[in-house]
């Protein structure tokens, strides 16, 4: 018989990581490559995700995709404030990061972070479902302390 030996924050970060339940945040395009990581080709259930939730209260991470325009930034900051605590986000596509090929619109927000801090960014447009699930393998590994950035 084995003997496992760990503290309690090792113990709670392992836990944290692999039962993320995710809030879909979809604003365009790369919604649509969000929603295909919860197809059984990705079985993104296997990093303990399996139901996008629909309530922040009931989510600790927030996938943000799409363009965030200055009307939707203040509920974007709401809904991120109802999340209990901890709480990650994810930037998901390049509209998200920095505006994408809106970026010179009078109501395009330049960058989700500057709503909600980010967690992890995943650059594309839109990105695959594949680049989403190394995200979350990120995001897994930071919150285990493992992840250099």
């Amino acid at each position: 018989m084995g003997v496992v030996t760990t503290t309690l924050d090792q113990a709670l970060e392992w836990a944290r990581s692999n039962s993320l339940w995710p809030l879909t945040f979809g604003l365009a395009c790369c919604a649509i490559e969000m929603m295909a990581i919860q197809a059984s080709d990705m079985d993104i259930s296997r990093f303990g995700s399996e139901i996008f939730r629909n309530s922040p209260r009931q989510s600790d991470l927030m996938i943000v995709s799409g363009t965030v325009t200055k009307k939707m930034a203040p509920r974007v900051r709401r809904i991120y404030d109802e999340m209990p605590y901890p709480k990650y986000v994810i930037a998901q596509g390049v509209c998200v990061i920095q505006g994408g090929p809106y970026n010179q619109g009078y109501s395009v927000v330049l960058g989700v972070d500057r709503v909600v801090p980010v967690d992890v960014y995943i650059p594309g447009c839109p990105p695959t479902p594949e680049a989403l699930t190394n995200g979350i393998i990120l995001l897994q590994k930071k919150i285990r302390g493992e992840a250099d950035r």
